[in-house]
């Protein structure tokens, strides 16, 4: 039994693989294998010597097994290695997919460098801010629709000096911020987060607004014509169309919109089925408003209105981008829809 034993303890140290240690199991402790036909054979024993053989047979194919398993384990683990499965190190990985940039942060990276060419410096402001700042130092008297619940949201918080505190519906609370600093002339472009109780095709309730303003000595309104006229062939195309319309604002005087011939129908106001376009309507998106600064911002500002002169106007990102060449976007909603579909393509 002892000369046996040596023989299958080394038969399964010398196993090289699974493969090999496998057929070590099946010649020795298979059904007809050497160790299971000894086994049998102590049935065959005088009835005196089976305790005691036994016992030594069935203790040696314990120890046995034992090593078997513990090579079986062995070899499998060593199976993963580059000995036992050949790899190609020199093949390409999967690379992880890469996210990108936001469209809007596209747009707004865009529009300071269109505005920095010209020697406008961005500034930030808060957006979160005090209602003087948002509505009474633009000229706002109490009682304007503007500073009505339904049309601004207001903070529930304590309010201090400069009365309540509010989400800012515009980028204008910038202005007189800016003219507190004291440095002149002013080029300023700030682009910030906006609120208000609004969602269709061309609003949303949260969206991103680009103000300018130009405080100066002699500013005029060709000035202002003449910047938004560079901005607008610098990011729409050479043969995008823009327009004033005459309007009224609170804190400029006189007071324009801004529109430009939509990208969505090509100015026609119909579509490709011939049906009324439902980004514009009629041919023309507005971008914003602009206009002179009034003389009463002015002097919330600390300034001299029979000195300095300017112009200051605002308009929405998201919208402005919709009006991209090539882009036909013709639902603002899209763009916060968080649709991988649509959001890849860019």
């Amino acid at each position: 039994m002892k000369t046996l034993q040596r023989e299958i303890a080394k038969a399964i140290q010398e196993a090289r693989s699974v493969s090999t240690l496998e057929d070590v199991r099946n010649e020795y402790f298979g059904r007809k294998g050497k160790l299971t036909l000894v086994l049998r054979a102590v049935r065959d024993l005088p009835e005196k010597d089976r305790p005691s053989i036994g016992k030594i047979v069935n203790s040696a194919k314990n120890e046995l097994e034992s090593r078997l398993e513990e090579r079986q384990a062995i070899l499998e683990g060593e199976g993963s290695s580059l000995d036992e499965e050949w790899v190609d190190v020199t093949e390409p990985g999967v690379y992880p997919p890469e996210g990108h940039l936001h469209l809007v942060t596209h747009a707004i990276r865009e529009i300071t460098s269109i505005f920095s060419a010209l020697g406008f410096t961005r500034s930030r402001f808060p957006e979160v801010d005090w209602d003087w700042y948002a509505f009474e130092s633009l000229n706002m008297p109490a009682d304007h629709p503007a500073r009505d619940e339904w049309e601004t949201f207001f903070m529930d918080a304590p309010s201090g000096q400069k009365g309540k505190m509010v989400l800012t519906p515009h980028t204008s609370n910038s202005q007189v911020r800016e003219m507190e600093k004291g440095v002149f002339p002013i080029r300023m472009i700030d682009i910030g987060k906006c609120y208000r109780r609004q969602s269709d095709v061309t609003h949303v309730p949260m969206f991103h607004q680009f103000e300018g303003l130009y405080v100066d000595t002699d500013v005029s309104i060709a000035h202002l014509r003449g910047i938004l006229e560079y901005f607008a062939k610098a990011f729409f195309g050479p043969d995008r169309q823009t327009r004033l319309r005459p309007h009224h604002f609170r804190f400029t005087e006189p007071s324009f919109e801004i529109d430009v011939s939509c990208g969505v129908c090509g100015g026609t106001g119909v579509n490709e089925e011939k049906q009324k376009c439902r980004v514009c309507k009629r041919g023309w998106l507005e971008l914003g408003g602009a206009g002179m600064v009034h003389p009463n911002v002015l002097k919330a500002g600390g300034l001299d209105p029979a000195m300095y002169s300017g112009f200051a106007f605002g308009w929405g990102v998201e919208r402005t981008y919709m009006m991209k060449e090539g882009l036909k976007i013709d639902d603002i909603r899209t763009l916060y829809r968080n649709d991988v579909r649509f959001l890849s393509q860019f």
